[in-house]
């Protein structure tokens, strides 16, 4: 999921729960006091605390980082085109047998496969390669002292105090992702605290310079987060054009069994156990790639909330795993990121949620366009186009 070091945190910063809103705002120093103080209401020594403390600062281009997310608008093939080199495919194999033993250990205590991990290892830090150099404490101080989302970021603070309290964080060395996240797979403080694997037996968990440490722990954080053990995620498929496009898109399922029989089939290989549930995900409308989608698919949205990235992620998984590239088939134009806000606000204005003006085409976006398809008599693919924006 990482573009440049600005952008490695954008992608995963959406997986963390949310709190209800605390204090922000206000002085910086102000602030920082303010987190002493609940610091030690919940228990910490006062001098480690004012050691934790004593080196953060303020950092304006984290806030700069946070605000530009225009990667987001792009669509399935450019993203995915973009992510997804040689070099990284190549890589990721280098990588498969390098850490065989890793990999076997994994996928028998946690069930996931290994083309996941490495997807996610790659698109996160190629490889480990570009972990980011933003300063973590900083960076999540300053996240919780801005008002846009502290709720999302200032427990994040106190779990890396306990990090640091175990000796696993340094509040003047520790880099990362610009909102907080450590190591080549990229887990915030909190995430680290309950899902660590010490996987190499050195007796602490470092997910900067451990592959060990960051492949096991990450494998344990999907579990947790509802990864069924030996499951497919995604399958590549080729749809009939007598397919209703309305029974399309991540609302709807139907058991792989159902879909075979209305003529979905595999573009290569076979389809997942026929008594799974499934969706049919067009993620560029009827007339570009097309991907069946199981339970696990699913998961890969509490790692992270983007579709677009999300997609990509899962595609590159089976790739990694001996899958061809996709056929990106002849879709219709789509729209700018100014044309998708217009079409976002039309839809706002006949009663739909789009979760924000924002010119993304995410998944509440995507089903709201599928309503107006249906209502509009279009092909209802969940595909906004200039017709249907015209339409509205």
């Amino acid at each position: 999921m990482r573009v440049t070091p600005a952008l490695v945190a954008v992608f995963a910063c959406c997986a963390m729960p949310v709190y209800a809103a605390p204090p922000c705002g206000g002085t910086f120093s102000g602030f920082v006091a303010g987190l002493k103080q609940e610091a030690q209401r919940r228990g910490h020594d006062r001098a480690a605390v004012d050691r934790f403390f004593g080196t953060v600062r303020q950092d304006p281009a984290v806030l700069r980082a946070d605000r530009a997310q225009g990667v987001f608008q792009r669509d399935f093939i450019d993203f995915s085109r973009r992510l997804i080199s040689q070099n990284r495919l190549d890589n990721g194999r280098r990588n498969s047998a390098k850490y065989d033993a890793v990999f076997k250990s994994i996928e028998r205590s946690f069930g996931v496969s290994r083309g996941v991990l490495l997807a996610f290892w790659a698109l996160e830090t190629d490889y480990g390669a570009v972990q980011g150099d933003f300063n973590t404490l900083n960076a999540l101080v300053t996240l919780s002292h801005d008002c846009r989302r502290p709720g999302l970021f200032r427990p994040q603070v106190f779990a890396a105090l306990e990090l640091y309290e175990k000796g696993d964080f340094d509040p003047a060395r520790t880099t990362g992702a610009w909102a907080g996240e450590i190591g080549q797979v990229q887990m915030l403080p909190d995430d680290i605290l309950e899902n660590g694997v010490d996987g190499d037996g050195d007796g602490h968990v470092r997910l900067k310079t451990s592959s060990a440490d960051a492949l096991m722990s990450g494998a344990k954080m999907l579990r947790s987060l509802g990864w069924r053990a030996n499951e497919p995620w995604m399958t590549e498929i080729v749809v009939p054009q007598t397919l209703d496009w309305a029974d399309t898109g991540l609302d709807h399922t139907k058991r792989v069994s159902d879909w075979a029989r209305l003529g979905v089939r595999a573009r290569n290989g076979a389809l997942g156990p026929g008594n799974l549930k499934a969706s049919v995900l067009l993620p560029m409308g009827r007339k570009g790639p097309a991907f069946l989608v199981y339970p696990n698919f699913r998961v890969y949205f509490e790692w992270n909330k983007s579709l677009v990235y999300v997609t990509t992620a899962a595609y590159l998984a089976t790739r990694l795993e001996g899958a061809p590239p996709y056929d990106p088939g002849r879709p219709d134009p789509g729209l700018s990121g100014a044309e998708m806000k217009a079409l976002q606000q039309k839809l706002v204005r006949r009663g739909h949620d789009v979760g924000g003006i924002d010119g993304i085409l995410g998944q509440m976006t995507r089903a709201a366009v599928q309503k107006e398809q249906i209502r509009l008599g279009l092909p209802a693919d969940s595909w906004p186009t200039q017709t249907l924006l015209g339409a509205l």
